[in-house]
């Protein structure tokens, strides 16, 4: 008796097993029979000089190859397999004589509406890109668009009908090594030699869906190559001698969510499944010796501009790295976080200098970093005589943040500064003003308050100085505000997946608005307890899986020559930076411990993988030291326009850094990924 009442529970669950196997494995046949059926190709043959023959290629009754009505230089044959996670395509393109060839696959998507649609290029495309400018891809420009596989941080497109509350996503599966040069960026071009860069997209046909492929790759309607540079489209073709091959690998997958936000977790979760990107394995040095060669830039950069003291860090050339009298506050120079971070290294190690500069940097803010309207003077180029007169809401929350770091790192020490904290209350309650009904906070604003641009995607930045601000002064103001902040953001950013405008040289979907959005409810959690706490938690969850779309899952490829490529750069964990800038960078600053924090809380393993994969890529890849000098002039000046894929800042492209950069925010963002819970350290301290 006793052992037939163990065994029930044993037996059930192992029916429950087999029955929901064997219903995977029949939605598994289902969507290989929707791939079979409803996949349509073509083939263009080009021959040097004339343009290409397009031909559409047809399934042979009972067979696997795709044929036409003529002879053709290649064979190109399909096997469509039912697989854990989807159905699975494989195309095998032969050459029978030498010739040059493009490959596209158009998916129809069934039952789908594309009004009621939303689709996917992770890193580079979301909802529809409505937020972006007229001259950046959008919904506005084309509904059908099709880009290299390098600008994404994942290889695939996706599309989810929030009515039908259905998705379907087409994944690459081949490990992308080799990419030839382009001799031409756009038209009809042979490429220089072998590449397995190919390229995704999705469009629509008479108000139906459709995920694309090509291989090799092909950007359409139009290119993307400078920032609100739209070019002409391109379509690549690569040679084949007689008797070669290539082969491709796809997954499709498809699985029910009940709005956009939950297909991006499910979908990022998949995609993490099945690219498995690893921690970069080549790191040398301790983050003590990392911080080390950092720290020169503080000691190389330290400039005065007019009466303020800080570092130059905006504005240089990669090959010169110049000082310049050009102070910033926050983005993109953060001079006072790099001066308490200066500070507080150099009292660890006993730094004399460190600590004098970084004092410097202090003491003439306190004097004379602020305007007679109490906000930071937050961009003072003494070189040019000029000076921001139009603030913005995050430059101002940069600066408040850093200011109480240094204020309660001093308090600690049993230093006090009451000019200081003074100035900072004030510029604290000045910022409650400008606090909207709503909950918002406005963009950009003149020192007496009038607005420039009401919008309010920066507000979530604007949490971090509040909730600081009631853990050093005490004050439940700062607080309330800070709630009413969240408020807004749940109800206009994250339930409706938008996340946008945080970044300041651009007004578009961005990587930093969601990562904001996440840090902001990481600083509400510490400081809260039960179901309000619990409520942060599953909000700060939400938002960072549209974070973390903006990071790469694996490593794009670069041509010989290509600078990035030659010194080994992989780009897993690295970040997209937003939908009009189409370049990398290593903006991360607390994130790292916000998804820790995430881990432990949700019990998503994934989170704490990831971050340890973004870590150990950030930390040195382009670090330069004696002898890994990775193209930039001075040691610790960490580079910021990294140009990974067919994209031009303004020089160079693909494989090499845009001649100017900032070095300001990138010093201070790696050092605060190297600084473990500094967040919760001053946030969850008694006083």
């Amino acid at each position: 008796m006793i052992k037939n009442q163990f065994l029930r529970p044993v037996k059930n669950w192992l029916l429950l097993c087999l029955f929901l196997t064997g219903n995977l494995h029949l939605a598994a046949q289902g969507l290989e029979a929707e791939l079979q059926n409803n996949l349509s190709y073509q083939l263009l043959i080009k021959s040097p000089g004339n343009p290409a023959e397009v031909f559409n290629l047809k399934v042979a009754a009972g067979q696997n190859q795709l044929q036409i009505d003529k002879n053709m230089p290649v064979r190109v044959s399909r096997e469509v397999r039912a697989v854990d996670g989807g159905a699975e395509l494989n195309l095998t393109v032969e050459a029978l004589s030498d010739t040059y060839f493009s490959l596209q696959g158009k998916f129809q998507v069934q039952g789908f509406n594309y009004d009621t649609s939303y689709t996917f290029l992770p890193g580079f495309w979301y909802r529809k890109n409505l937020r972006s400018p007229d001259k950046a891809p959008s919904v506005r420009v084309s509904k059908n668009w099709m880009v290299r596989e390098d600008r994404l941080s994942a290889p695939l497109a996706g599309i989810f009908d929030r009515e039908k509350q259905m998705s379907y996503s087409l994944a690459r599966l081949d490990k992308v090594d080799e990419i030839a040069l382009a001799p031409l960026n756009q038209g009809e071009v042979i490429l220089s030699g072998r590449t397995e860069l190919g390229a995704v997209g999705f469009g629509e046909e008479n108000g139906q869906p459709y995920l694309a492929f090509a291989y090799p790759y092909q950007e359409a309607p139009h290119t993307y190559f400078r920032k609100l540079t739209l070019g002409p489209p391109v379509t690549s073709f690569l040679s084949l001698k007689k008797g070669e091959r290539v082969t491709l690998r796809y997954r499709l997958m498809k699985f029910a969510a009940t709005d956009y936000a939950d297909y991006m977790r499910q979908i990022w979760t998949r995609s993490y499944d099945l690219y498995q990107p690893k921690p970069v394995t080549e790191n040398k040095f301790s983050d003590t010796e990392v911080k080390n060669i950092l720290a020169k830039f503080y000691k190389q950069s330290f400039v005065t501009a007019g009466n303020l003291k800080g570092f130059s860090g905006i504005h240089l050339q990669t090959h010169v790295v110049e000082k310049k009298p050009v102070l910033e506050v926050g983005f993109i120079g953060r001079v006072l976080l790099n001066a308490f971070n200066a500070l507080e290294y150099g009292e660890q190690h006993q730094d004399q200098e460190l600590k004098n500069i970084a004092y410097d940097v202090m003491n003439s803010y306190e004097q004379n970093g602020f305007a007679p309207t109490g906000f930071f003077r937050e961009v003072v180029d003494a070189e040019k005589n000029t000076e921001a007169t139009t603030y913005s809401i995050r430059r101002q929350s940069e600066g408040v943040y850093a200011a109480l770091l240094y204020l309660d790192y001093e308090k600690q020490k049993g230093r006090h500064h009451k000019v200081w904290e003074e100035k900072i209350r004030r510029l604290l309650d000045i910022m409650l003003q400008l606090q909207s009904r709503d909950g918002s906070f406005p963009r950009k604003f003149k020192g007496d308050r009038q607005l420039v641009d009401a919008t309010g995607g920066s507000s979530p930045s604007a949490v971090l100085p509040l909730v600081m601000g009631f853990k050093y002064f005490g004050d439940t103001n700062y607080l309330n505000a800070a709630r009413q902040v969240i408020d807004y953001q749940e109800r206009e950013i994250i339930s409706k997946s938008d996340y946008f405008s945080s970044t300041l040289d651009a007004d578009c979907e961005d990587k930093e608005a969601s990562l904001y959005a996440a840090t902001a409810l990481y600083y509400m959690a510490m400081v809260t307890k039960g179901k309000e706490q619990e409520r942060y938690v599953n909000l700060a969850r939400q938002a960072a899986y549209f974070t973390l779309s903006w990071y790469y899952l694996w490593d794009v490829p670069f041509a010989p020559g290509q600078m990035l490529g030659d010194v080994g750069l992989k780009s897993r964990g690295w970040g997209n930076v937003s939908v009009e800038n189409n370049h990398i960078d290593v903006f991360i600053f607390e994130f790292d411990e916000v998804l820790k924090w995430l881990a432990q809380e949700t019990k998503e393993q994934r989170f704490t993988d990831f971050a340890n994969v973004i870590r150990t890529s950030m930390r040195e890849q382009l670090l330069p030291y004696q002898g890994h000098m990775v193209g930039i002039a001075k040691e610790g000046y960490y580079p910021e326009v990294v140009q990974h894929t067919q994209w031009d800042y303004g020089h160079f492209g693909k494989g090499f850094y845009n001649l100017h950069f900032a070095p300001g925010w990138t010093v201070a963002s790696i050092w605060e990924l190297l600084t473990d819970e500094r967040a919760k350290t001053y946030l969850t301290r008694k006083r």
